[in-house]
């Protein structure tokens, strides 16, 4: 475990893992996508500025939240990201949907399955003693 700064509000903290945070700052960013969530739910259609100022919150966590998944945009909101890849606009995630299925692919590619083991035969002796062919 080490000791960091905490991005937001510049206090020591006991940083694990994750974002550079204390936790005091991690609950009240959470709070705050609670209450974003809750605005998008009633006013799906409402543009990101408008969004991020009456949340206050920025339009780059708006934006950060969309690219985790976490948020999405609707289906008849003008806002939309850029696929990271391409640049084809998406609504969520960091990638369009035939760039996601490429790197999929090209993922499954690069690992090999596994192969099924070869069974030895085994060959006996007078005695009862099996041995393992080599």
């Amino acid at each position: 475990m080490e000791v960091r700064n905490c991005k937001s509000c510049k206090k020591l903290f006991n940083y694990v893992s994750g974002m550079l945070m204390c936790p005091s700052c991690k609950d009240a960013l959470e709070k705050k996508f609670m209450k974003v969530k809750d605005f998008l739910r009633e006013y799906p259609n409402t543009a990101i500025d408008e969004v991020a100022e009456i949340n206050e919150v920025t339009t780059k966590q708006l934006k950060q939240w969309v690219r985790e998944e976490r948020l999405s945009f609707s289906d008849s909101s003008p806002v939309f990201l850029e696929c990271e890849n391409c640049g084809a606009p998406i609504k969520t995630g960091r990638f369009c949907g035939k760039c996601r299925q490429q790197l999929q692919n090209s993922f499954s590619g690069a690992i090999d399955r596994p192969k099924e083991k070869e069974i030895k035969k085994t060959k006996s002796s007078k005695s009862g003693v099996r041995f393992l062919d080599e």
